[in-house]
């Protein structure tokens, strides 16, 4: 379900922010025990309003809290779950990457009894944003990516489930509170243990039921942890199980691919709208509008149909300068807005 209002063309975040300077030195003071409870409160609070008043004011039509209560990504979701105990990372010397993050192991059967926090989100977003609001949420399969079964599950698909309906919670009790717009974040279809089929499944187990009640994304990815994917990074391989996706909008990286695979995706009658990454997270060059637009067009070019279109970054922007991350949303907005121009005289 699409929220009404939104302009042609409508330009989103996927979810992180760039954090602010100070709060990424308050963050090593918070870890040290500095921080009391109303220290700790204010400081997330006035990064959160710091990140939506950095998207509204760049022109973002769908903003968010920019995920600064969050810990690399999908990480400070396990401190939420029950069953699960942390081991050493597999190496610790060396550039920090993905075999540098922890590992958590299963005790027994794994449960969310007080919900993943993002209502947390919500509730100051729908306070402090005044445009339509999205909360990101991490998918069931890249949820099972830090965790080895051992007690408790027979295998990591059993695994699987259990995360499924924890998701489904999390993005239930979201729209109940009036989030109009949800999220899924994938970048595993791409790699680990299980095929992109059967992350499509899981999907859809955690959506069932929402797609009449709220906008469902899903943000499929390559990865981007220190800027770096982690698979192969082509679209191809996944559209046969992202037909089946219970989704409104697809959410996928082309900048940082120089665009590759734009024209296969504007053909390949997806049901879904494409949100297309015109603007690359893991690159130090700073676009500009023109750039923006040319990209955006390519899509239009195609064949793709403006009302099946959004604008988006190609990902998060949790490992962008905060400057940097500025100036590429206000590209992001004005190149869309250029596109809407062009549309409007043609």
């Amino acid at each position: 379900m699409i929220p009404a209002g939104l302009p042609p063309i409508p330009t989103a975040v996927i979810g992180s922010h760039a954090l602010p300077g100070w709060y990424a030195a308050a963050l090593e003071q918070i870890k040290a025990g500095r921080f009391g409870e109303t220290d700790l409160r204010e400081a997330v609070e006035d990064a959160s309003a710091a990140a939506i008043a950095d998207q509204e004011r760049a022109g973002i039509d769908i903003v968010s809290e920019g995920e600064v209560r969050r810990h690399d990504f999908v990480m400070g979701f396990y401190s939420r779950l029950k069953g699960l105990v942390e081991a050493p990372p597999h190496r610790r010397l060396g550039p920090h990457m993905y075999d540098s993050t922890p590992i958590y192991e299963t005790t027994g059967k794994v449960s969310a009894p007080d919900g993943l926090g993002t209502l947390a989100e919500l509730e100051f977003g729908h306070k402090r944003a005044s445009r339509p609001f999205k909360v990101a949420v991490p998918g069931p399969l890249t949820m099972t990516n830090a965790i080895r079964v051992r007690d408790g599950y027979p295998s990591r698909a059993e695994l699987a489930a259990d995360l499924a309906e924890i998701v489904a919670a999390e993005l239930g009790a979201l729209v109940a509170a009036g989030c109009s717009i949800v999220q899924l974040d994938e970048p595993s279809y791409a790699a680990y243990w299980a095929s992109p089929e059967e992350g499509v499944e899981l999907l859809n187990r955690a959506v069932e039921g929402l797609q009449d009640k709220a906008c469902v994304c899903l943000h499929v990815c390559f990865g981007n942890l220190r800027g770096r994917p982690q698979s192969a990074r082509s679209c191809a391989p996944l559209l046969p199980a992202l037909r089946n996706a219970r989704c409104d909008v697809l959410l996928l990286e082309f900048a940082n691919r120089e665009m590759s695979e734009a024209e296969l995706i504007a053909r390949a009658d997806l049901s879904q709208i494409i949100g297309a990454g015109v603007v690359d997270v893991k690159s130090f060059y700073r676009e500009n509008a023109g750039e923006v637009a040319a990209r955006l067009r390519r899509f239009l070019d195609a064949g793709l149909s403006a009302d099946r279109l959004w604008a988006v970054p190609d990902c998060g922007f949790w490992e962008t300068p905060r400057w940097l991350a500025v100036a590429k949303l206000q590209a992001l907005a004005a190149g869309a807005a250029a596109v809407r121009v062009r549309m409007a005289s043609a």
